[in-house]
């Protein structure tokens, strides 16, 4: 399993001390510095079977200065929103587990580690 994290992220620490007491395998990737491309966000979207705005931080700078709180919410959008995703990794909700069944979860709660680890 990899955790997509930000170490100065609190819920990105907690979800790895959960990781880690549990004895969890996982790779973590810091996305700030290893930003992923358009198509790995797209591909973690399906997995989590959410859209770009679902795991969209609203409310940091850049998500203002790019007036996303005024942008369309629908099918002709997604690929813009996953362009400024790519474009501007803090925007990313976080953490977000990968897990080897192909499924996805964004981990800000205890459960959503839990729920990953029941299945790995």
């Amino acid at each position: 399993m990899e955790i997509w994290i930000n170490p100065a992220c609190s819920k990105c620490r907690s979800a790895i001390s959960l990781l880690d007491a549990e004895g969890a395998e996982y790779t973590v990737r810091r996305y700030l510095e290893d930003v992923p491309s358009e198509d790995e966000i797209r591909e973690v979207l399906d997995r989590l079977g959410l859209e770009p705005w679902d795991i969209t931080r609203t409310q940091e700078a850049a998500a203002k200065e790019l007036g996303l709180k005024d942008w369309a919410r629908d099918d002709s959008s997604r690929d813009r929103w996953i362009a400024a995703l790519a474009s501007h990794p803090k925007l990313i909700q976080r953490p977000i587990i990968t897990a080897d069944d192909g499924s996805a979860v964004v981990a800000r709660t205890e459960d959503a580690v839990r729920d990953v680890l029941k299945k790995s």
